[in-house]
């Protein structure tokens, strides 16, 4: 029976419509906590923009070394989403606070090791990534200001998957909406020198971010530590005692989804890479398309999430039905909200373009072009991002984290980047054939992703 004809259906119908309001439901503040935190993103680029062409590469080139570092701690901490719903599923209240504590023992853990590479960033760009030089030192300045913020961004995502745990996850939002507006301000102020400060440019930009980063951080730990149904589990007392099997289990969920991450972000900053082979105004506009599809991605990228958790919960509670139902109900509901976004990138490039790009000079209108087609290529791959994303979220509320993490690195590295490659210099397709071979990686990961739910759920049957 497929989902259209159960929603119609009497009592199976109501179970089904039941879940799929509760699914939107927990997605909705979710997706739009992704796209506020996006869009502290967005007025980066809006402000580098304004410094120029060459600049809003640099910063691109800086987000692309600085990103895949993020999203593979992010990654890691996805485990206690899965950990956080199934302990609450069970009713297990002292699993949870164990949990969030070791969760801030892994951030503990791999701040060092972030900030010794963000403090490379330049000899990276260059000397690994071939790079240009001028442009690799710019980025470096924003790495060296955005690096101190690293643990409070790994930080606030913890607690976002704690409250979410307990399908609560607007405080986040709340918080992120008045980040944005601090965030056009330190910005304004540390780039542009306002009210008399340096004028600091692009490590004004990163330690903008920084700044930001930590007053959220601070700002949810001060919610979660008041409210009163939240306060109850204590989650920094005695936060020095270690937990060592917690930390394990965190580690060993946590990882694969992190080296997921790692391969899914890689993939778009090994894109900016080779767009950077082709030139700055290509890279300007890459820049721009990227944006765009990483606002897009936010969706899916919440219902992601809210199905971890729904499955987590049903597994808890050791309904199994009601799990596998969660997983479908969330991957249909995420390949229809991106259609809508998929056919504006398609249509739309060029004004879509413009409004992060200043196309009365030479260099600004060539890449409004790069952008517009860049645009085009990503309206085709929306579906199988968000398709992707959704069925891992479902995999992880099983705890299904390794073979997936197989996936993703055969699937973007040997198809997305591989593909990439050849389509732009050997078939000389340029930066289209970049954004070809992410396409196609995202279309084989979506493929096998679905296969294997489907071995997943089966065993459960």
């Amino acid at each position: 029976m497929s989902i259209a004809s159960a929603v119609r259906g009497g009592g199976a119908g109501r179970v089904l419509r039941d879940e799929i309001r509760a699914t939107v439901a927990l997605s909705i503040p979710i997706a739009l906590t992704q796209i506020a935190q996006m869009s502290l993103n967005t007025t980066d680029v809006v402000m580098t923009g304004r410094l120029g062409p060459e600049a809003l590469a640099a910063g691109q080139l800086g987000h692309s070394l600085f990103f895949p570092m993020y999203i593979t701690v992010i990654g890691v901490l996805f485990a206690t989403a899965a950990m956080f719903a199934q302990e609450i599923g069970a009713r297990r209240y002292k699993g949870v606070r164990r949990t969030a504590r070791q969760g801030f023992w892994v951030i503990v853990s791999l701040t060092g090791p972030a900030w010794l590479y963000f403090w490379h960033a330049e000899w990276i760009l260059v000397h690994a990534l071939g790079q240009d030089p001028a442009l690799a030192v710019r980025a470096g300045e924003y790495a060296d200001g955005a690096m101190w913020g690293f643990p409070f961004m790994a930080g606030f995502s913890l607690l976002r998957n704690f409250i979410a745990a307990h399908s609560r996850p607007r405080a986040a939002l709340y918080i992120l909406a008045v980040g944005i507006v601090i965030n056009a301000v330190a910005d304004w102020v540390l780039m542009f020198g306002g009210f008399g400060l340096p004028r600091l440019e692009l490590y004004g930009l990163g330690l903008a971010t920084s700044i930001v980063q930590t007053a959220m951080f601070l700002g949810l730990l001060a919610v979660v530590l008041r409210d009163r149904r939240w306060r109850r589990y204590r989650i920094l007392v005695r936060f020095w005692r270690p937990d060592w099997p917690r930390y394990r289990e965190v580690w060993a969920i946590g990882l694969p989804i992190g080296l997921t991450k790692l391969a899914e972000s890689g993939l778009f900053a090994a894109s900016g890479f080779l767009v950077g082979l082709i030139g700055a105004e290509a890279l300007a506009g890459h820049a721009v398309a990227i944006q765009y599809t990483a606002i897009s991605f936010m969706v899916p990228f919440g219902i992601a999430q809210a199905a971890t958790v729904r499955v987590g919960l049903a597994v808890g509670r050791g309904d199994l039905e009601a799990a596998r139902r969660a997983g479908r109900v969330a991957m249909v509901v995420g390949v229809l909200v991106v259609l809508p976004m998929a056919l504006l990138f398609v249509t739309a490039g060029g004004p879509l373009a413009r409004l992060f790009l200043d196309g009365d000079d030479a260099a600004g209108a060539v890449a409004i072009a790069h952008a517009t087609a860049f645009l085009a290529m990503a309206g085709l791959f929306q579906i199988a991002d968000g398709g992707q994303a959704v069925t891992a979220g479902a995999l992880r509320g099983f705890k299904d984290t390794r073979v997936p993490m197989v996936i993703a690195v055969v699937g973007y590295w040997a198809f997305g980047i591989g593909g990439a490659a050849v389509l732009a210099f050997p078939l000389g397709f340029g930066g289209v054939g970049v954004w070809g071979g992410l396409a196609l990686g995202l279309a084989v990961v979506w493929a096998a992703l679905v296969l294997r739910f489907r071995r997943v759920t089966r065993r459960i049957a």
